[in-house]
């Protein structure tokens, strides 16, 4: 879509106003609204100022102005809004130079795209995550000098199987089965399809949705695989939906990746794949129908695996559900068919079409831009350098014994783990300028100060069961 067509689009919808979103570093959305009397094409060149001191990660207050330009190829009426209202979502400028901003993360996508096309090796990288969600009834949690507690509630979950409820139904979901009973265990099977609607709507293919293990509204909704920074928009409208259609429910949706202790976490497997004009590159004659170069693509997401972890699993929550011997994978080797493998090559078809990879250790807290980029440029250093991925681990990896896993490395434990490996191991995100030290730096130090700190500052509650008593 072009302005002009974006212009005539709002026109066409009768549009009342015009919504630009885009990207904090962190990952969420960020928006302000113009009336349709100030919407023009012009702006789709000049653009609309604003205070880039006020975003997370961004300026400092001493050069804080800066630029949306919105991208008319992303224009669709906001599904939500009372009135109607054209959304845009928009790239960042500096006023001054014009030159894209670093830190904007559907910048640094679109550089990633670009240097795919510059090595020559392919030109469209596709990517398709599973972004996993707690749908809950209730949620209260604090944090104070003299206390600190949360409380989340459904009214599916198993803990309330004994609840007064007059009459209490029963049918509430055991720990770990909420993969996939019908209703009345499933309760939301009418709120997931609503969501599934409403994604349609805004543009996004919708392969499936359904309750995902876990107790208490744990659920998973898959899209169709798209290019990265289509993909990354995509899941900033995916998230969006998500919330918009609980609370509109009276309910609350998470993405957090372990709100419940002692039931699996949420994931988003990611698979990816890269082609070349019509050939899907990933198809070949070796282990699992794969080629050599997406071997060597996966030895790169394994060999930088443990920096990868401070952009796709991105909070100290993350480590709460990357627990060694627990559900997700942790242990940093590949296999066909084996969901205990960091790497699993699906084989659900022998088409060409359908050959890709899928990298299990992300989650939903993951920004998008950052994560697949992140991976894309891990993937091309593999194929760039021609590592070798060593051979594949086809065992239940979960039932390894400790001698068994010796020579098999895993994931960092925790959120400082990843944030020092990526100090460490930076040099193939910067190729391409794709990223910057500048951004590498300011989200190490963001991680550190604003997450890190805070947490190691404050008892956890659990601790009091553990010492109270010393």
């Amino acid at each position: 879509m072009t302005p002009k067509e974006a212009v005539r689009f709002a026109r066409d919808h009768q549009a009342e106003a015009v919504d630009f979103k885009f990207m904090d570093l962190l990952g969420t959305w960020q928006h302000f609204t113009i009336p349709m009397s100030e919407y023009e094409e012009a702006l789709f060149e000049e653009g609309l100022g604003f205070d880039g001191s006020s975003i997370r990660g961004w300026q400092p207050i001493n050069a804080s102005d800066m630029l949306v330009i919105p991208d008319p190829a992303t224009a669709v009426i906001d599904p939500f809004c009372e009135r109607p209202t054209l959304s845009l979502i928009c790239n960042i400028v500096d006023p001054i130079t014009k030159e894209e901003y670093s830190r904007d993360p559907r910048n640094i996508a679109r550089k990633a795209e670009a240097y795919l096309k510059s090595t020559g090796i392919g030109d469209t990288a596709y990517f398709g995550p599973e972004p996993e969600f707690f749908i809950f009834d209730d949620v209260r949690y604090d944090q104070n000098q003299h206390e600190g507690y949360y409380h989340i509630d459904s009214n599916e979950a198993v803990w309330n199987s004994g609840r007064k409820e007059s009459p209490n139904l029963g049918s509430k979901i055991r720990y770990k089965e909420g993969y996939f009973p019908v209703a009345p265990l499933d309760t939301q099977q009418d709120i997931r399809t609503e969501m599934v609607q409403y994604m349609e709507r805004v543009g996004i293919r919708v392969e499936r949705q359904h309750h995902e293990v876990a107790t208490a509204g744990q659920a998973e909704i898959d899209m169709r695989f798209m290019s990265l920074v289509k993909m990354a928009d995509a899941l900033q409208w995916f998230k969006y939906i998500v919330k918009n259609v609980a609370r509109k429910h009276g309910k609350t949706a998470t993405f957090m990746p372990k709100p419940i202790f002692g039931d699996n976490g949420s994931g988003m497997h990611c698979h990816q794949s890269i082609w070349k004009g019509e050939k899907p590159l990933f198809a070949g004659d070796g282990y699992g129908g794969m080629s050599e170069l997406a071997m060597h693509y996966i030895a790169g997401i394994l060999t930088h695996a443990p920096a990868l972890c401070a952009f796709v699993a991105p909070t100290g929550n993350s480590y709460r559900r990357l627990v060694p011997g627990f559900e997700a994978p942790v242990n940093l080797a590949y296999s066909s068919r084996n969901r205990s493998a960091a790497v699993r090559i699906p084989m659900y078809s022998p088409s060409p079409k359908a050959k890709r990879i899928e990298v299990r250790f992300p989650d939903p807290a993951c920004n998008g831009y950052l994560g697949f980029s992140a991976m894309l440029m891990a993937g091309l250093d593999g194929i760039e350098r021609k590592l070798n991925p060593g051979n594949p681990l086809d065992k239940d990896i979960y039932a390894l014994t400790p001698e068994e896993l010796k020579g098999v490395p895993s994931v960092p434990g925790t959120l400082e783990g990843s944030l020092q490996a990526l100090e460490k191991d930076h040099a193939f995100l910067l190729k391409g300028d794709v990223f910057t030290e500048d951004v590498i730096e300011t989200w190490i130090e963001w991680k550190r100060t604003k997450e890190l700190d805070p947490l190691r500052l404050r008892p956890h509650p659990h601790e009091f069961s553990l010492y109270y008593d010393v």
